[in-house]
């Protein structure tokens, strides 16, 4: 009989030429676990999914008390479910005014896609605006944001009308005009390898899209649930969008997304058509309930708080030659290394090692480092132990 991995590669669809292959058995806390015992820290967090770690006993319980009650009933927006309620409540009390309606999806790839046309029709433009390096998904208006054109090219023709500037160029900036439906930005872009904004480019963004009636988009499905030391990484930059983009973590580990906005605005999406935008799935009870759950337990236990401390803690202690820089907030980190060469020969060595990261999309030369929030200091001794080790066996000359 075939083994699992052959039955892997065989039915299942591959996004890269090399997965990493590991087989799951069980997943708990900050680590991944195989049939056979060996463990792995899980330095992606199932890519800022697992914010409060894996199997958290606070969303299994509310995920099986749901199931108790309902799954699907019915296409999202039609009936009063109350996981959608008052999870929704819930995100409307942490986030800034007048971010206070939510739309619930599946995905952060479908939380882009509505925040997209949200802003068509409350603007009636069309142009979009986006930033080089920028990853917002892979469905055809997500993927035309994106700010790569690798990734684009075997695909058009995708969305017309979209204009890609550099981030952190403020003279830039200037191509924002009255014909701008949007500008999507990540506050601190993930792919392109955690590159924080310089002081004020977001406020000068911000000013911006005032000026020119563009909605600013706020994509914070990497960011957002305390990765980066504060709840949602706008915080840091005390600048509030328009519309605001969520997945990942919004789930708990169940798959939920959401884009986020004023009544007003929101409300443009029942008329001129009604049903402007529909989703099946969007909201499902058990994700919402889950997503809650998970919330709860990073506001009761200050996740987001504790990151910024963890984090420092970790890169204090990776002290390594091949190390060249240090970048991020929080728990959303990057290890600059000598060469792409070094830096693909740690990751092709990390599971042998005991940890899973993986590479930046945009940015070759640097280590992915977001392990979940739950993180102990004891384990953030032992895995810096672990990547140190890597380090050393694999940052030697060639």
């Amino acid at each position: 009989m075939e083994n699992l991995k052959d039955l892997f590669l065989k039915h299942l669809g591959q996004t890269t030429r090399s997965p990493i292959g590991i087989e799951v058995d069980h997943a708990l806390g900050s680590k991944i676990y195989s049939p056979d015992g060996k463990d792995y820290f899980d330095l992606l967090s199932g890519f800022s999914v697992n914010n409060i770690g894996h199997s958290h006993p606070a969303v299994i319980k509310a995920i099986k008390e749901q199931a108790d009650k309902y799954l699907h009933t019915m296409v999202y927006g039609e009936l009063v479910q109350s996981p959608q309620v008052l999870y929704a409540r819930l995100l409307s009390g942490v986030l800034p005014d007048p971010l206070s309606k939510v739309f619930f999806v599946n995905s952060g790839a479908e939380a882009v896609e509505g925040a997209l046309k949200l802003a068509k029709r409350a603007t009636g433009r069309t142009e979009l605006v986006t930033f080089r390096n920028a990853y917002h998904g892979s469905t055809h208006g997500a993927l035309s944001m994106m700010g790569s054109e690798r990734y684009k090219t075997h695909f058009r023709p995708l969305l017309p009308d979209v204009r890609i500037i550099d981030f952190n160029s403020f003279e830039q900036l200037g191509q924002i005009s009255r014909k701008t439906a949007a500008v999507l930005a990540e506050p601190i872009q993930a792919e392109a390898g955690i590159i924080e904004p310089e002081d004020g480019f977001m406020k000068a963004l911000r000013d911006r899209c005032s000026e020119t009636g563009a909605m600013l988009i706020f994509d914070e499905i990497q960011t957002g649930f305390g990765r980066t030391g504060k709840l949602f990484a706008m915080e840091h930059f005390d600048v509030v969008p328009d519309i605001l983009a969520l997945a990942k973590a919004l789930g708990g580990g169940m798959p939920l997304g959401a884009f986020i906005a004023s009544q007003e605005l929101m409300d443009t999406l029942i008329l001129e058509p009604e049903m402007g935008h529909l989703t099946t799935f969007g909201g499902h009870p058990v994700c919402c309930a889950a997503g809650m759950a998970a919330l709860n337990v990073i506001l009761e236990e200050k996740l987001h708080e504790k990151a910024e401390n963890k984090g420092r803690k970790f890169l204090s202690l990776i002290d390594h030659p091949c190390v060249l820089e240090k970048r991020g907030r929080g728990l959303f980190l990057a290890l600059r290394l000598k060469s792409a060469g070094y830096n693909m020969r740690v990751f092709k060595a990390a599971a042998s090692h005991g940890f899973i990261s993986d590479l930046f999309l945009f940015n070759d030369d640097s280590l992915r480092i977001a392990p979940p929030l739950t993180i102990t200091e004891e384990e953030i001794g032992e895995l810096s132990l672990r990547i140190l080790k890597a380090l050393d066996n694999c940052c030697l000359p060639t």
